[in-house]
């Protein structure tokens, strides 16, 4: 039994003093392979340099997050680019659009957003889509790429029922996290409606610790404890839930 974290930030800017620790605790709990999404060109030394270390655990996207967009994007989009490049890289991200805090920048995150997804049709890469209060608009770009093979995943799943409908239709997973461990929330019911084949488990980690550990710093080793939850919802084996979201995860290539 193994899985894969589908978004996890294990570099040394979040885990600085014990990120060896928490690489090896996420091994030993099954939790062989971890995506890195990248939230702006300044990650990705950190990123690159914990690749290098664990070269068979660890593998890298690059991509500019919707809140980190700069003044002069067009020169940080032009930075990321070359970074697409490297072989090592397996997906573009952490992308897509935010207008959870403001709306300031509305036009900007739908012109960088877009640019990202071009990138992917033309280099057949998977993305890794941040959406937060802003499926309307994010939809309505990604409708301009139906049918050009893009694949991905909606990154910590915060939709309803229609857009995650409209996601999987399209042929994208639905990230799943410590949100589903919480008490009185509305993932539990959208995700056993479009099936255990749509969607992969992720962390967010530092970010939304699952239950018992909500509040705390998240690490990859807590993937069982999601997929445990996920076991529950379809009233599966948790050994299902591993091969089935792994597969869903590796068939994205």
């Amino acid at each position: 039994m193994t899985f894969i974290d589908s978004h996890g930030h294990l570099y040394k800017e979040y885990y600085e003093d014990d990120l060896d620790q928490v690489i090896l605790r996420a091994i030993q709990a099954d939790v062989t392979k971890v995506v890195l999404p990248s939230v702006t060109s300044q990650s990705l030394a950190d990123i690159f340099s914990a690749v290098e270390q664990y070269p068979d655990n660890l593998f890298p996207l690059v991509g500019l997050h919707p809140t980190d967009i700069p003044e002069d994007y067009e020169q940080e989009l032009s930075i990321l680019e070359k970074y697409l490049d490297d072989p090592r890289v397996v997906g573009i991200g952490e992308i897509g659009m935010d207008l959870y805090h403001s709306t300031d920048k509305l036009e900007e995150q739908r012109i960088v957003f877009a640019r990202q997804l071009e990138w992917a049709c033309q280099r057949r890469l998977p993305v890794s889509m941040h959406i937060r209060s802003a499926y309307a608009e994010a939809i309505e770009i990604l409708r301009e790429f139906s049918g050009s093979g893009l694949k991905g995943i909606l990154h910590c799943f915060s939709g309803g029922i229609q857009e995650a409908q409209w996601a999987v239709k399209e042929g994208y997973l639905l990230g799943v996290g410590g949100v589903i461990t919480f008490k009185n929330n509305k993932l539990k019911d959208i995700i056993k409606i479009v099936g255990l084949e749509h969607i992969a488990l992720e962390t967010d980690a530092p970010f939304l610790a699952p239950t018992p550990y909500r509040g705390t710093r998240n690490e990859s080793s807590y993937i069982p404890i999601i997929a445990q939850a996920v076991a529950d919802i379809f009233e599966c084996s948790i050994e299902k839930v591993a091969d089935v979201t792994t597969a869903n995860v590796l068939n994205l290539k």
